[in-house]
């Protein structure tokens, strides 16, 4: 028969990988967020800003990346 092991299933460095992938997934949403309309009336040209449209996705995307590697990667 084979042995079960005993233990968690995570070692201390994917933890260390989820938090920083959930780190970097808020700090997308983050830089995401819209900033405040005073006048509904008048066009915010701030919403098409390279922040809010290309970098806060990448690291939205990068973030869930490093927490797959986090729960797939076997450390030893």
């Amino acid at each position: 028969m084979s042995e079960v092991k005993e233990g968690l299933p995570f070692k201390r460095n994917n933890y260390y990988l989820f938090i920083g992938g959930a780190s970097c997934v808020i700090l997308g949403f983050i830089l995401m967020a819209g900033g405040e309309q005073t006048n509904p009336d008048v066009f915010n040209p701030e919403v098409f800003s390279p922040m809010r449209i290309t970098v806060a996705p990448l690291l939205v995307l990068s973030g869930f990346a490093v927490i797959m590697v986090g729960i797939f990667k076997r450390f030893k």
